[in-house]
């Protein structure tokens, strides 16, 4: 069993190697699983006992140092408030979650294979697959970011068909292309041949070359409608842990204006300032009171000069009751309830307001998942600028609307990640999206990178630029096929203006959203059905 880890090891390495950011890596991914289904195949056909908890542990193994080595800025960001054993343990719930459900995945594998042949255990294990990426995204401990799609982010080129199947449509042309590549160095390492070594050959490269050239074609070919509008992004660079504490509101506030002013043109239609950019002394600001605030006259004022001008920002905000109206309402007493939020507003010449509340929440630091069961991570609420009792939500996404027309998708940091989410923006009438972040919590790591790299994804998916102001970086803009046109150096006050193009017209992918899971879901349900057929495995 000892090569067989080492195998197993090897496939952990081989997917970190292709993982955003870094560069022009991710081709790695098309035989990164091949070690680690050669030690299971080992396994399958070897004189071992426990074979499927074999099998498990070969697979959790991969996953979890994958995973780890990917993600290990978690552990910066809670460290730097926790003690080191408690960030650890935390840690392990994204380091070790994951790798759980690729290892059930691989454990149905193991049982499809005793049950039908390998080609349809090849489509269980992408189906299943699949299905393990769409749990992580919609259950109370979502966290996307390793969904194998992602991968390409860095090498935006390869994947321009995206804006027909999103990040999905990648998982399974990697698993496509491993899937082959392994049963043609199986047949090699065994001296069998069930498959025509030239065929397989054959269908690799197809697999390969096809999608590759579609894309490429695509990139090439792709121009923008001209629909100008001009844009400025700010990256006050305010440290995170004293934007809560030490550094006032007010003066947080004149730094914004100072970048904003430095870059602005008479036509500027959009100044974008970052996630919770906006608050008050006390914390946060009553969204019904907010036009009594000063903050809200020297916005208001600083937008005099500009004859279109809106300010969209994050806001840290709050809604007060009369009665427990939602889940998150904490009980003040004398009948007042207070529901926060981490939210979004726009601001223009006008008496009207805009506000968005943040729907995608970080577990465990926004949200508590699964009730008390996690209440040991409540001291994480107010370390990040939250409350112990969880932030409100909308359930839909909404899209703020200028006064001249133009539709803008106010996403929220970690929502930036969610391909159908973000779509669901665009099919509302928003013409590009605006991420707003803070992404100051994880330091100097990977974590900021990747975070800019998967937006590429979806200004890809969705054909629509993207304009991202992240608080201490990286700030910018990337057009709509993915490319950065402009960014910022991290942890650097700065401001940058661009003019993008607006649009209106809808992808595939966006007008369709997932369709590819709902495949994954008949392949689920097929393999499902095939396990409980009374069949000997077929070699």
């Amino acid at each position: 069993m000892k090569k067989n880890y080492l195998l197993a090891l090897l496939s952990a390495v081989i997917l970190w190697l292709a993982w955003p950011p870094i560069p022009y890596s991710s081709p790695l991914l098309f035989v990164g699983f091949v070690p680690l289904l050669i030690a299971i195949e080992k396994v399958i056909r070897g004189n071992f006992t426990y074979k499927g908890k074999k099998i498990f542990w070969l697979s959790f193994l991969t996953g979890f140092v994958w995973n780890t080595a990917s993600i290990y800025w978690v552990y910066n960001a809670m460290n730097a408030y926790l003690p080191s054993y408690v960030s650890i343990l935390i840690s392990l719930i994204p380091f070790g979650l994951a790798p759980l459900l690729m290892a059930l995945v691989f454990r149905f594998y193991y049982q499809l294979r005793k049950k039908t042949a390998i080609g349809y255990s090849f489509i269980g294990l992408v189906s299943f697959w699949l299905g393990y990426e769409f749990l992580h995204q919609w259950w109370d401990l979502a966290f996307p970011w390793m969904t194998l799609g992602n991968g390409f982010a860095n090498f935006h080129q390869l994947i321009q068909w995206y804006s027909f199947t999103g990040v999905f449509g990648g998982t399974v042309w990697i698993w496509a292309v491993n899937l082959l590549v392994f049963v043609l160095v199986w047949q090699k390492l065994a001296k069998i041949e069930v498959y025509n070594p030239k065929r397989l050959s054959m269908a690799i490269a197809a697999t390969l070359i096809v999608p590759l050239t579609v894309s490429v074609v695509q990139y090439q070919a792709y121009t923008e409608h001209v629909n100008p509008s001009e844009v400025v992004v700010v990256q006050p660079n305010i440290d995170p842990y004293g934007k809560f504490g030490p550094i006032p509101p007010s003066a947080q506030l004149s730094t914004l204006l100072e970048l904003s002013e430095r870059v602005a043109k008479p036509n500027t239609e959009f100044f974008l300032w970052p996630e919770t950019a906006l608050s008050s002394e006390r914390g946060g600001i009553d969204e019904e009171q907010f036009r009594a605030y000063p903050a809200y006259e020297r916005v208001v004022s600083f937008l005099d000069k500009y004859k279109n001008g809106n300010v969209l920002s994050g806001i840290e905000s709050y809604r007060i009751y009369n009665h427990a109206k939602t889940a998150t309402a904490r009980d003040f007493g004398n009948g007042v309830f207070l529901d926060p939020f981490n939210a979004a507003v726009l601001i223009d010449q006008s008496s009207k307001l805009q506000f968005y509340h943040k729907s995608k929440l970080v577990p465990g630091v926004e949200q508590l998942p699964f009730g008390e069961t996690l209440s040991f991570m409540k001291p994480l609420f107010a370390h990040f600028g939250g409350s112990t009792g969880g932030y409100g939500s909308q359930k839909e996404p909404s899209v703020f609307y200028s006064q001249s027309g133009i539709g803008a998708a106010p996403v929220i940091c970690y929502e930036s990640i969610w391909g159908d989410y973000v779509a669901d923006y665009i099919r509302k009438g928003a013409q590009f999206i605006a991420i707003v972040t803070n992404d100051g919590w994880w330091g100097n790591t990977s974590g900021k990178d990747q975070h800019l790299l998967y937006a590429k994804l979806r200004a890809i998916e969705n054909r629509r630029w993207v304009a991202r102001s992240a608080n201490t970086g990286i700030s910018g803009f990337i057009n709509q096929r993915g490319d950065i046109v402009q960014k910022t150096s991290w942890w650097t006050p700065d401001a940058l203006t661009q003019e993008i193009n607006l649009n209106e017209e809808l992808t595939f992918y966006t007008k369709n959203g997932d369709l590819v899971l709902y495949l994954a879901l008949v392949g689920s349900l097929l393999s499902v059905f095939m396990l409980f057929r009374n069949r000997k495995m077929k070699i």
